[in-house]
């Protein structure tokens, strides 16, 4: 139960910081700010409930544990629940600083939900969001993977993933708002409901899509093992 409570706590501590930022204070720091907190926020995650969970925070990056068997099927769902629950809890939080303020309602300020055409700032099409969450996550979960796996990059690995989810956002949140995280995406998306909720299938689907992609490249691919 520690492990999955870390992984609650941990969720909903990304949630609160980079989704909250994204819509309390989006308009006050930006698309690089609001980068800046989901990748500081998860390194503050990390370093508190790294060493009990893993600080996987995020479905895709257990779905590749899982797949090189570095995590049960059991852990894998419990991972999972603990995560969604987390990102709705941290999401709940979010919505009422929001609606405990006076910065204008849920519907307008938003709780950093992902989207695409009328819910993208360029009005992306649904091909062209499955492709990019597709490929951020790909991208980010290969970094796990490497950063997790070589004991010379261990010191530095929690830093090293919080710049890339830094860095997949300051391209993605223009686009989609970026997800590459299904937990993160529909715990905001329950509760803002209507369109965003209908929308977050592919917010679920394309991260756990590049999350397979980024297993199958790294363990055929870029595997540095020799063959005898």
């Amino acid at each position: 139960m520690k492990k999955y409570f870390s992984e609650f706590l941990g969720t909903a501590i990304l949630v609160i910081f980079g989704c909250g930022t994204a819509a309390i204070a989006g308009s006050y720091v930006g698309t690089l700010g609001i980068a800046i907190a989901f990748g500081l926020g998860l390194i503050i995650a990390a370093t508190l409930v790294g060493n009990i969970s893993g600080a996987h925070i995020n479905p895709a990056v257990s779905l590749a544990f899982l797949l090189q068997k570095k995590l049960s099927l059991k852990d894998f769902i419990g991972y999972v629940i603990a995560q969604i629950l987390g990102a709705i809890c941290g999401a709940f939080l979010v919505m009422w600083i929001i609606t405990s303020a006076n910065i204008g309602s849920i519907e307008s300020v938003g709780l950093g939900t992902n989207g695409f055409e009328k819910l993208s700032s360029v009005n992306l099409s649904l091909g062209g969001a499955f492709l990019v969450e597709t490929v951020l996550t790909f991208v980010f979960v290969l970094t796990v993977i490497k950063a997790t796996s070589d004991k010379e990059k261990a010191s530095t690995s929690v830093l090293l993933i919080g710049l890339a989810l830094t860095l997949v956002h300051i391209i993605g949140i223009p686009l989609t708002g970026t997800s590459v995280n299904p937990a993160r995406s529909l715990g905001p998306a329950i509760l803002m409901g209507g369109k965003a909720l209908k929308q977050v299938w592919l917010f679920i689907v394309a991260p756990l899509l590049g999350s397979v992609i980024a297993v199958i490249v790294n363990n055929y691919l870029l595997n540095e093992k020799k063959e005898n």
